[in-house]
C-alpha cells in the first residue's frame, strides 16, 4: 500500500509540472510560438501539428482529413509532405505525435482532399490515372484510368470507395474563367451565362462514367455524404442572395431536392456540408445578408429544417464544423473585412447549443491572423475533444490543434 502511494504522488507531480511546464501565451505573440501553449485569452491547450519536414495544410472545412481508431492505437490525419520533391501522403497520429508515410509511389502526383472511409484508403492522381492506398495496409489499387486524349478531376467518394463523381461545365463557361481568371471578375458573368453543367460518376468497379445530372446552371461544391454511398449534394454557384444553393440528389431513385428555400431579399445559405452521421445538411444562412445570422440544419431524408440556431455579428464565422452527436460546434470566426463586420470576430469558437441560439466560448485568439491570406476551415477530431485549424499567427501556414476542453489546473 505504502508503494502505491509513492507511485500516485509521483504521477501527481509529474502531471502537475508537466501542466506548469506549458506556457501561457498571448497566441501569435511571439514568432515561433513553442510545440504548445494555454492561450492567455481563453485559457484553452493549442498544439502544433507538423509533418516530418515541417507545416502541414489544412484541408477544406467540409473534406475528412481523420481516420478514426479501431482500437486503441490513436485516431490519425491525414496529409502532405513533399519527400525527394514529390508530393507523398502521410498520417499523424493524434495521440502519440507520431507520423507514418502512406504512398511511396515516386511519380508526380496530386494527393487528393478526400478519403474513402470505410475502405481506409487515401486517393492520389497520377498523370491520367487515379489510385487508392490504404492507410492500414499500404496496399495500392488502381481506380481509373481516363481515356486516351481525356484529362479530368474528381470532387468526391462515396461512403463505401465504390463510387466517384465530380461535375463537368460547358466549354464556353470554361473560356470564361480563362479569361477572366479574378472571381470578381468570372462570378457574375458565369452565373449570368447558365451554361449546361453536369454532373457525373464513375463506378470503381466496372469504369463506366455516366452522366447524372444535368441542367443550366453553374453547378459545383459536390459532397456525397459521409454514410449512405447514395446520396450526394451539390450546389448552385453564383451570387448566394440570387440562388437556391443546396440541392440533394439521390443515385438510386434520381431524385433532386431543394434543401434551403430562400423566404426574403438578400437571403444567403451556403458553406454547406454533411454532419458526421450523414443525416443532416448543415449551412450558414444569413437573413439577410450581413444582418442576422444562423447556423441552420436540413434533415437530409426529408429536406424539412430541422435546426436554426442564432449567432451575434462576433461569433459568425465562415466555415463551421460538427462534431459527432450534433450538440457541440466549431466556428473560425471572421475579421472586420468579413461579410459579418465584426469588430471582435477574430476567434476559434466552440458552440453549444441554448434553446435557439447559441452560446459561444472562445477557444483560440485568432488577431495576429491573417484572414484574407487563410481561412482557418475548422475540423472536429473524431473524438470531439479537438478542433484542428489552420493560422498564420507564426508569419507562415501551419496547422493547429485546440482542445475543447480546459486543461485541468494543477492542485
Amino acid at each position: 500500500m505504502k508503494t502505491n502511494r509513492i507511485v500516485t504522488l509521483v504521477l501527481a507531480t509529474l502531471l502537475s509540472q508537466a501542466a506548469l511546464a506549458q506556457q501561457v501565451l498571448v497566441t501569435g505573440s511571439q514568432k515561433p510560438m513553442p510545440g504548445e501553449w494555454i492561450d492567455k485569452d481563453t485559457g484553452h491547450l493549442v498544439r502544433r501539428l507538423s509533418g516530418p519536414t515541417g507545416p502541414i495544410a489544412n484541408w477544406y472545412f467540409h473534406n475528412n482529413p481523420f481516420v478514426a481508431q479501431q482500437g486503441s492505437e490513436g485516431d490519425r490525419m491525414v496529409f502532405v509532405n513533399q519527400v525527394d520533391g514529390v508530393a507523398q501522403a502521410f498520417t499523424l497520429n493524434l495521440k502519440d505525435g507520431k507520423t507514418e508515410q502512406i504512398t511511396t509511389d515516386p511519380a508526380a502526383k496530386r494527393v487528393l482532399p478526400m478519403i474513402a472511409r470505410r475502405t481506409r484508403e487515401v486517393l492520389y492522381q497520377a498523370g491520367d490515372t487515379l489510385y487508392a492506398t490504404g492507410i492500414d495496409t499500404r496496399k495500392t489499387r488502381k481506380l481509373y484510368t481516363f481515356p486516351e486524349g481525356q484529362r479530368g478531376g474528381f470532387d468526391t467518394i462515396n461512403a463505401d470507395g465504390t463510387v466517384l463523381a465530380g461535375s463537368i461545365a460547358a466549354p464556353e463557361q470554361i473560356e470564361i474563367g480563362r479569361q477572366y481568371p479574378k472571381k470578381s471578375d468570372y462570378f457574375d458573368r458565369i452565373y449570368d451565362a447558365h451554361l449546361l453543367n453536369s454532373i457525373f460518376t464513375i463506378d470503381i468497379a466496372s469504369g463506366a462514367m455516366k452522366t447524372v445530372h444535368s441542367e443550366n446552371n453553374w453547378l459545383g461544391h459536390i459532397q456525397f455524404s459521409p454514410t449512405d454511398p447514395d446520396i450526394l449534394m451539390f450546389c448552385h454557384e453564383g451570387p448566394w442572395h440570387k440562388v437556391d444553393r443546396i440541392w440533394r440528389y439521390n443515385l438510386k431513385d434520381k431524385t433532386t431536392t431543394l434543401m434551403h428555400k430562400r423566404t426574403m431579399p438578400m437571403e444567403i445559405a451556403g458553406h454547406e456540408g454533411f454532419s458526421p452521421d450523414g443525416r443532416t445538411i448543415w449551412f450558414d444562412l444569413q437573413k439577410p445578408r450581413g444582418e442576422k445570422f444562423y447556423f441552420a440544419g436540413a434533415d437530409v431524408a426529408s429536406g424539412r429544417e430541422v435546426a436554426n440556431y442564432a449567432l451575434g455579428a462576433n461569433e459568425w464565422s465562415i466555415h463551421y464544423a460538427v462534431a459527432p452527436g450534433e450538440k457541440l460546434f466549431a466556428g473560425d470566426g471572421g475579421d472586420p473585412t468579413q461579410v459579418a463586420h465584426a469588430p471582435d470576430g477574430m476567434w476559434i469558437y466552440a458552440f453549444y447549443p441554448d434553446g435557439q441560439r447559441f452560446r459561444s466560448e472562445k477557444l483560440v485568439n485568432m488577431k495576429a491572423h491573417g484572414y484574407r491570406d487563410l481561412e482557418p476551415n475548422v475540423h472536429f477530431t473524431p473524438d470531439g475533444k479537438w478542433v484542428v485549424f489552420g493560422g498564420t499567427f507564426e508569419g507562415r501556414h501551419e496547422t493547429y490543434a485546440v482542445q475543447v476542453d480546459k486543461p485541468a489546473k494543477p492542485s
